[in-house]
Order: structure tokens, then sequence, then C-alpha cells
């Protein structure tokens, strides 16, 4: 099955439809979004992508998320991957935007957030562990080699709005 997205540019304008593959490989922008959950004590889901994954395999990340479709905005995207990723079906609440240089690919990266308050269902295609860390926890964490580059980079433009300590304003 061929992933297609649009293909934008440095102002996040849509510029071409294009497969997702391609867009990696010719470095051009596209959209992608990103969900960090939180419980209602405002622990943060950190996991671990499977050893067998496509991208980042065996690699940590605090946010879950997925490109965008074409014709789909950061929000609609957000709650899908969301319903993916972890079973879960809610309305994430746009956080930011940034243009994200990538490990793999560069793009627009939209970071939202929620709070789960119900049991999580992980697709273990895309989660093969799960936990719900403090803060210092995953700053602990976020150091490490295993953790994604890309979410390394999230986590501080979070963290500079006051998100990270748990604040939801």
């Amino acid at each position: 099955m061929v992933e297609l997205v649009e293909r934008v540019d440095e102002q996040d304008r849509v510029v071409a439809v294009v497969e997702r593959g391609e867009a990696i490989r010719e470095r051009w922008l596209h959209r992608v979004a990103t969900i960090v959950c939180r419980d209602a004590d405002g622990r943060i889901l950190v996991h671990r992508r499977p050893d067998n994954a496509s991208r980042f395999p065996g690699q940590f990340n605090w946010m879950l998320g997925g490109a965008v479709d074409v014709g789909e905005s950061y929000e609609g995207a957000a709650a899908r991957e969301l319903a993916e990723e972890l079973g879960v079906r809610a309305d994430p609440r746009f956080v930011l935007k940034f243009l994200c240089d990538g490990a793999i690919s560069p793009y627009w990266l939209g970071l939202h957030e929620v709070v789960i308050t119900e049991p999580v269902q992980p697709d273990p295609g895309e989660v093969a562990w799960f936990d719900w860390l403090t803060e210092p926890e995953l700053q602990g964490m976020l150091s490490s080699s295993e953790f994604i580059a890309d979410a390394r980079e999230a986590f501080e433009r979070y963290a500079a709005l006051g998100r990270a300590a748990g604040g939801s304003g």
C-alpha cells in the first residue's frame, strides 16, 4: 500500500501530493502529527518501538504519531494516530508546530497533547513496551542514544512552553 502525503514548503503550504517514501528519500518537507499522552497524575507515556519497525526500530519515544494524510489536519491526524497506536478515542489538543530537520527527513512536526484516563491497548506493530514516567524519569532517558533524536528537540520546545512540568497552558 502506497502512503501519500502532502509535500509542503517552508511556510507549511501544500505544493504537491507525493509518496511518503519518496518524500523521505528526496528530503522533501511533509507533515507529521504527534501526541504527548499524559495520565491523570501528569505522567507521560514513553514507549519503545518494535525491533522490526520500518522507522526507528527499537528506539524510545515520548510521543506517538505519524504522517498527516492528504487533506487531513494535524489535529485529525493526531486523533487517528492515537486510535491506531493506543486504541484510544480522544481529541488531542494542538500545542505547537515547528520545522524539524529530522533524523530521516525534514518535516513539519505538529505536537498535540491529551490526558488519557482509560486503559490503553497498544498496537504491537507500533509499541513494543510502554510505561508512564514522571518528567524527571523521562528527562533521564532523553540523553540515551536509544531515544529518537527528533523527540529530544520536540521535548525541549515543549518544555520551553512550560508544558513538561505538567502545565496545561
